[in-house]
């Protein structure tokens, strides 16, 4: 999506970092709040899609505090993980869970872009990434770098925000997003303004189908989409041929 919405929605690279570093102590408690503790449902479903295995190495982009790269870990023992984020804050709460989980070894963290993968072609058997793609401004660009860095046949697993199709459902998720959301962020997290942008970029999200397009254009083959409750949130896979 090119158009106004998303250029008006999406912060550049260091205002994202900075405002994910300055939410970061409170983003797992308002993650759970806002969602009714269904995050933790849907990391489990993006990440037993990926199908993680023994001496598999996979990535996380965007990997915030962590869950979704020790949720790797915990379906896939003796796989290695390594997390790439660019907010700092974030960083430490993952490696703190992962020190609290003795996970040694078997998984890494440290700064990176999406756009600009650090890292050598072909390396990892799978690339998962939950709720980073609506925050990057040039996806295409992202979704080369994924596919790049996948050996072939490796799964690429995107797990997004995005906007029921039902309109009665839509409008009372819109409700939601202007409303509760905003709120929640300014009361819980000190951080109105930042929920106001979590809002504003899930209802300017790119339509499903369109990311679906992109995985596409980027190289991927057998790409799909499953929409989880109704559609809130969709789970992106595709494979690297």
């Amino acid at each position: 999506m090119t158009g106004p919405a998303q250029r008006d929605s999406l912060l550049s690279a260091n205002d994202n970092r900075r405002m994910f570093d300055r939410i970061a102590r409170r983003y797992d408690l308002m993650n759970h709040l806002l969602s009714l503790g269904l995050d933790r449902r849907w990391r489990k479903k993006a990440v037993a899609m990926l199908a993680p295995r023994e001496g598999g190495r996979y990535l996380d982009i965007g990997c915030g505090t962590g869950d979704v790269a020790m949720e790797v870990l915990r379906q896939g023992p003796g796989s290695h993980v390594i997390g790439i984020d660019p907010a700092a804050e974030m960083l430490a709460i993952a490696e703190r869970k992962a020190e609290r989980a003795e996970a040694g070894e078997g998984v890494t963290f440290q700064a990176g872009d999406a756009t600009e993968l650090a890292l050598a072609d072909g390396t990892f058997d799978g690339v998962i990434s939950a709720f980073c793609v609506r925050n990057i401004t040039h996806r295409a660009r992202a979704f080369e770098q994924m596919r790049r860095v996948l050996v072939p046949g490796g799964m690429a697993v995107i797990l997004e925000l995005t906007v029921p199709g039902s309109r009665f459902v839509r409008f009372g998720h819109g409700l939601f997003l202007r409303c509760f959301v905003p709120l929640a962020g300014r009361l819980i997290a000190g951080g109105g303004t930042a929920y106001r942008y979590l809002a504003d970029s899930i209802s300017d999200f790119t339509e499903p189908a369109e990311i679906g397009r992109m995985m596409d254009d980027a190289g991927f083959i057998e790409t799909r989409q499953i929409a989880l409750q109704g559609g809130v949130v969709t789970i992106f896979v595709g494979r690297s041929p």
